[in-house]
């Protein structure tokens, strides 16, 4: 998916009382009052609130957020709501969404005005990602995506219940009531889904009949003669791909193996969805491996293109940001939001990457990056990553097993999996068995090992690199933020600073060794422009404080995360002249009653990937909306190696 920088709103606060967005020459809602269409147009129109009473969870979505009103209003109605769903989902797109400021100044009714303050409070940075606000204990979740919304729903995976049509009129914003906009409507409708819009110009009504649905008319608002309503009801419909979206219709009960960063993010995750999990670990405590690190950092990455890459990390850390933050505040794990400095060797940036960065990070001249840090003598320029941070990871994952509410079961050294009679069984090294309908592995650089062969050479090689930390007398050297570049520094804890990391594949030494100390000495000292610091003696080095622990790492560097390929039914599509050329059409692991699922290879991110991976997995599993768009799902795909391989293959035998 290519994006553009967002251009923020430009909006006329008229005297009149109707907000005016400038670029359009059109109003953000009819005189009749912003809550009152909301309710007339787009609840009564869709049905709502009855038709989502009593479901497990209804999914709505509009495709012009605007102000916020027609959310706000449907929030109202869900609390409001004694039969209501038991869970909320809102996804919306808005290519030009309001300022921070201009969104505060919108009129609202006294219903919502609460509601307004809690949707002000979470506004996200004007960066082109779906961004994911919790309201109401996370029963309540808005989906946000920033960018042209034809883009965007194209990228969207999610069965939606209804749909909000609220661009702008037709003839102002033809963009949004697109031929492509239609399509993309009726691939996310759910068997029975609505529509409702103000509007009843004729190429609106023709463009949702061309999708599938069955288009009546009914009595506008506010001295409007009509507006247009929809039932989906198309004569013929795809099945759903492979490795499209999932309906879990068995218990809601999980296994997952292994108790870092990955497992307990995918366990939280699942928890808030209602699942039931059990968390197995060989260690007798959470967290022993990488994940029991003393300090982790994360942050976002800018690049000109803004290719897939920059934006899975930025989309990470910004969720990261978001989650953390209360927590680090409430004192349930230490670390800080308070921004992170990325040094860096060029001398000035891309202006198209200075775009991108807009809203999450800025360039800091070395004299301001000097000043943020506390006044090191850094030698660089840095970018500054206004969301970045770091924390205990140990402390996360305790945290993260908590708000789940899971079984833990230590010293549990899975040895093999099986699916007897609808369950997923592991057995570990003393014949004690854990089952459950979904089996998640989260077992870093082990993965392979239990898994048959040819499901794990799917995955393509996961490698396992040694790191080393090393920690210093924080009275020799500190910095009140996290610093990174050819190396790390995060601020004092307990007295020490610790740095690193060594980075050393096929290395199976588990004791810290002189040589990684040296070495992050050296990166230390050049990163913070002190070199007496790399000027260490035989007996300092011997007595440094250090940690070893293993990083599972896929090729291209970013996680795996999903429901496993099925080799053998892949085979036989192969043999039978299938369509296998994208990842959605790829067999999985699993039915309606369970799966096998995968989270894991975070490299040294991991505090950053978890959280945005563990609700990536917990769409996997239960079908909610995909928190990603599609292209970013597809980068993380764990079955995208082995999809490269064959594409590869053909290009070759071609």
């Amino acid at each position: 998916m290519k994006t553009a920088p967002i251009t923020p709103a430009s909006i006329d606060f008229g005297h009149d009382g109707l907000p005016r967005a400038r670029a359009f020459g059109d109003v953000y809602h009819a005189a009749g009052g912003a809550l009152a269409q909301a309710r007339h147009v787009f609840l009564g129109g869709n049905g709502l609130p009855q038709r989502w009473a009593r479901r497990e969870r209804f999914v709505i979505v509009e495709t012009g957020f605007g102000l916020g009103n027609n959310f706000l209003a449907t929030w109202r109605a869900w609390r409001d709501d004694a039969e209501r769903c038991e869970r909320l989902w809102f996804v919306a797109m808005e290519k030009h969404p309001p300022r921070r400021d201009d969104l505060a100044m919108a009129a609202r009714d006294d219903a919502v005005r609460e509601l307004a303050a809690e949707l002000l409070a979470q506004w996200p940075p004007p960066t082109p990602n779906l961004h994911r606000l919790d309201f109401d204990a996370g029963r309540v979740r808005l989906l946000l995506g920033f960018g042209d919304a034809a883009a965007l729903l194209a990228e969207l995976v999610a069965e939606a219940d209804a749909f909000f049509l609220d661009g702008f009129a037709p003839p102002l914003n033809p963009q949004m009531w697109s031929a492509s906009v239609f399509k993309s409507l009726g691939r996310l409708a759910a068997p029975g889904a609505t529509a409702a819009t103000w509007s009843a110009a004729r190429e609106v009504r023709d463009g949702l009949g061309s999708a599938g649905f069955v288009v009546t008319r009914a009595p506008g608002f506010a001295g409007k003669r009509d507006m247009t309503v929809a039932r989906f009801a198309p004569r013929h419909r795809a099945p759903v791909p492979a490795g499209g979206l999932h309906r879990h219709d068995g218990e809601r009960a999980a296994v997952v193996v292994g108790a870092g960063l990955a497992g307990g993010a995918a366990a939280w995750a699942l928890a808030r969805e209602g699942w039931r999990v059990t968390v197995v670990d060989r260690a007798p405590a959470a967290a022993q491996g990488a994940s029991g690190n003393p300090v982790g950092l994360f942050h976002g990455v800018v690049h000109a293109d803004d290719g897939p890459h920059a934006r899975a990390h930025r989309a990470a850390a910004l969720r990261a940001a978001t989650l953390l933050g209360p927590w680090i505040a409430a004192g349930r794990l230490r670390g800080g939001v308070n921004g992170l400095l990325r040094l860096d060797r060029r001398d000035a940036p891309d202006a198209r990457a200075l775009a991108f960065a807009a809203g999450h990070a800025g360039w800091l001249e070395r004299e301001a990056a000097r000043a943020r840090c506390g006044g090191l003598a850094l030698e660089q320029a840095a970018w500054w990553f206004e969301h970045g941070g770091w924390v205990v990871p140990g402390e996360l994952v305790k945290a993260l097993l908590e708000e789940s509410g899971a079984r833990f079961v230590g010293g549990f050294d899975a040895r093999r999996i099986e699916r007897i009679d609808g369950l997923w069984h592991v057995i570990d090294a003393q014949a004690r068995i854990e089952h459950a309908p979904v089996l998640v592995l989260a077992t870093a650089e082990r993965l392979p090992a239990l898994l048959d062969a040819a499901t794990a050479s799917m995955l393509g090689p996961i490698a396992a690199v040694r790191g080393q930390l090393s920690a210093i007398d924080a009275r020799r050297v500190a910095s009140p933020v996290p610093l990174s570049g050819d190396g790390y520094l995060a601020p004092p804890l307990d007295g020490r600073s610790w740095f690193g990391a060594s980075s050393r594949p096929d290395d199976d030494n588990a004791s810290p060794c002189d040589a990684d100390h040296r070495e992050n000495r050296l990166r230390l000292a050049r990163l913070v422009g002190d070199p007496s610091l790399a000027a260490a003696g035989d007996d300092e080095i011997a007595a440094t404080p250090g940690r070893v622990a293993w990083r599972a790492m896929a090729t291209d560097r970013l996680p795996l995360v999903g429901a496993l390929a099925d080799a053998e039914a892949c085979g036989l599509a192969e043999a039978g002249g299938a369509r296998l050329d994208a990842l959605r059409f790829v067999p999985r692991v699993r039915d309606a009653a369970g799966g096998l699922h995968v989270i894991g290879a975070f490299g040294s991110r991991g505090i950053g990937w978890s959280m945005l991976c563990g609700e990536l997995l917990a769409h996997w599993v239960a079908g909610t909306p995909c928190p990603v768009e599609a292209d970013l799902r597809d980068a993380l795909d764990p079955a995208r190696a082995w999809l490269r391989a064959r594409r590869q293959a053909s290009r070759i035998d071609s």
